[in-house]
């Protein structure tokens, strides 16, 4: 007798309703739609919200529908030229508050959104955009580490009174510096001086050398230490990179690792690759550094060097400038940063941490009346040729962008003035969202239209439908009844696919769609295979209904075996794979695990449906 657990029928139902609900906002289709959200990050509020939407109208432009999802403003467009001319007269007129992105939004129904259902979001080569891949420089991370190594021992040195000649760093078996070195004074304690340098770089050990001038202690990064502080800096760059992108308003960006030193950068809708390359990449900090009022800057020039302790700056203006070399606070220490009107025109209000206050309250309190400056760093790679060969240079830029006489006392909350507009605006921006641990440089860059994008859709959804077309009339033309019976197994596999895509919010490429037609294909061969199993036993003489029961029971090792290697390859190509080779495998994956759902549970119960229980049927239409 043919039977089917009652549990396994309530299960099948259930996972099938639940799965047509999460599937049911990929079918609305997207609109063209802005992307509207504060620049201070918090959530639009409805007077906000009207006073967009009637200053569009009032301009003549009409949108489909608008709502607040998320705390960012969403405006549907019929066409993309209205969307295009909405962003310009956002961005004229509501400058200074918000941000604006172009994107695609869903046609589903609002009350779908509000339960937190979305489609599955698209890839590059389907919805258009930019793509950035950036090669992390992470021996400069060392570097940089080292520098603040140097600025801190100079500041624990002064502050525990032992004399020193000069902090530099070192180059000990390597081909960069990875290490630091103290010069000590004539008569200089150096036991005192090991016990600062304990103190302030734990981690590492002092000893002492003889230099020509002196002697000397310095301390020496490990490769173990190297590798850890190259680790750090990609993974900071990760989280910089995406508070700039989260910066620019882009919509549904994808900021992720690629292999041992590369980072790739996704952001839908994006066309403006310039203005995004300019603002992602931009290695750039700040420095506060007293004036060196002592020494004299024409006699520095003529030396071409600085006297200890200070170093030789430019203005913007090209006029050079002797600062000290103990930095006050850095880019780092900055909490938060927003472009300000100030009575000497457009500037940036920056607020410190707790470390940060307390320094820039012990340096102001102690040097009223003298100048402190703002020093700007920025980093950037440059192609060239020599010798007929091109060349590539990295180049350090440090201006000074600003300089101030201290008048009074201050810590966590100041202001940095004598900027351009367009100036306060990048500074704060870049301020706001961290400095980068390590210089990155683009390697690769591909703009995806939008044009393309749907044409690469276009294409994949008739490849999948004649794909399904030519297999459901080979299984009807084969199997019958049987046949039938595969076929809406088979759309059930795609439906359970796309709900996973869409629950997992997994990115759906071209690659993507592929590996659903790929799924597919298993998915018969699961049903050929059973049902080829049944064929065989009605052909030794059972029953038909003995011979559904014993057609499954021996088709699911083969099936299982089957599906279980292809999962193996599956998840190998995830785990070493990277872009559209990764997108393969998650709806390979996915992919497997419906089809053995759909294939051993989902055709068990409409076939016992149709033939199991009381009924005694006397030959399978197979």
């Amino acid at each position: 007798m043919l039977e089917f657990a009652r549990w396994k029928y309530v299960l099948v139902a259930i996972v099938m309703v639940v799965a047509s609900i999460f599937a049911l906002p990929n079918v609305f289709g997207e609109d063209a739609a802005l992307q509207v959200a504060r620049k201070d990050r918090a959530a639009i509020a409805d007077d906000g919200r009207k006073a967009v939407e009637e200053y569009l109208r009032g301009q003549g432009v009409s949108f489909s529908r608008s709502y607040v999802d998320e705390g960012r403003l969403m405006l549907h467009f019929d066409a993309v030229p209205a969307q295009l001319r909405a962003r310009d007269l956002v961005n004229d007129n509501f400058k200074t508050d918000y941000v604006t992105a172009l994107s695609f939004a869903s046609r589903a129904p609002d009350w779908l959104r509000k339960i937190g259902l979305r489609p599955m979001p698209l890839g590059l080569d389907l919805r258009g955009g930019l793509y950035l891949l950036y090669q992390v420089n992470v021996d400069g991370a060392v570097g940089q580490l080292l520098e603040v190594y140097e600025q801190d021992l100079r500041r624990a040195l002064a502050q525990a009174n032992v004399p020193f000649t000069d902090v530099q760093q070192i180059t000990e078996d390597s081909i960069k510096p990875n290490g630091m070195r103290v010069s000590l004074a004539p008569g200089a304690d150096a036991e005192a001086a090991r016990e600062v340098l304990r103190r302030v770089l734990p981690d590492l050990v002092p000893t002492e050398v003889a230099t020509p001038n002196g002697p000397a202690l310095q301390v020496v990064l490990s490769a173990a230490q190297i590798k850890e502080r190259q680790d750090y800096a990609i993974s900071q760059n990760l989280t910089t990179i995406r508070n700039r992108v989260n910066e620019l308003g882009v919509s549904e960006p994808v900021v992720q690792r690629q292999g041992i030193d590369r980072i790739a950068v996704q952001l839908p809708g994006v066309q403006n690759s310039a203005e995004v390359k300019d603002i992602l990449g931009k290695v750039a900090t700040l420095e506060f550094r007293l004036v060196d009022i002592q020494n004299s800057v024409s006699d520095a020039v003529q030396r071409g060097r600085a006297p200890i302790g200070s170093k030789l700056y430019e203005t913007r203006d090209g006029q050079p400038t002797l600062l000290k070399r103990d930095i006050i606070v850095t880019g780092d220490q900055l909490v938060d940063a927003v472009t300000a009107a100030t009575d000497s025109g457009p500037g940036v209000s920056v607020k410190l941490d707790s470390s940060g206050g307390e320094e820039m309250l012990r340096t102001t309190r102690s040097n009223l009346g003298k100048p402190m400056a703002v020093v700007f760093i920025e980093q950037r790679r440059e192609e060239g040729e020599a010798a007929g060969e091109k060349i590539v240079r990295d180049i350090k830029e440090e201006k000074v962008i600003n300089t101030a006489t201290i008048q009074g006392v201050f810590s966590n909350n100041f202001q940095i003035t004598g900027l351009g507009t367009n100036e306060a605006r990048e500074l704060a921006l870049l301020l706001r969202a961290g400095a980068l641990a390590a210089p990155i440089f683009v390697i690769e860059e591909r703009v995806v239209g939008p044009g393309l994008g749907k044409e690469n859709i276009d294409k994949g959804v008739t490849a999948l439908m004649i794909g399904m077309g030519l297999l459901f009339v080979f299984m009807l033309a084969y199997y019958k009844v049987f046949g039938l019976v595969a076929n809406i197994v088979l759309l059930a596999n795609v439906v359970l696919l796309a709900a996973l895509l869409t629950a997992f919010k997994a990115a759906l490429s071209l690659p993507g769609i592929a590996g659903i037609v790929l799924t597919v294909g298993m998915a018969v061969d699961a049903n050929v295979l059973i049902y080829e199993r049944i064929r065989e036993e009605i052909r030794n003489g059972v029953t038909p209904q003995t011979a559904i029961a014993k057609g499954f029971e021996k088709a699911f090792s083969a099936i299982a075996d089957s599906n279980i290697t292809t999962l193996i390859a599956g998840v190998v190509l995830w785990a070493f794979g990277t872009g559209a080779i990764r997108g393969f495998a998650v709806v390979l994956s996915l992919g497997i695990a419906t089809s053995m759902f759909t294939a051993l549970l989902g055709s068990r119960a409409l076939l016992t449906l149709m033939y199991g229980g009381s009924r005694r049927p006397e030959r399978l239409a197979i």
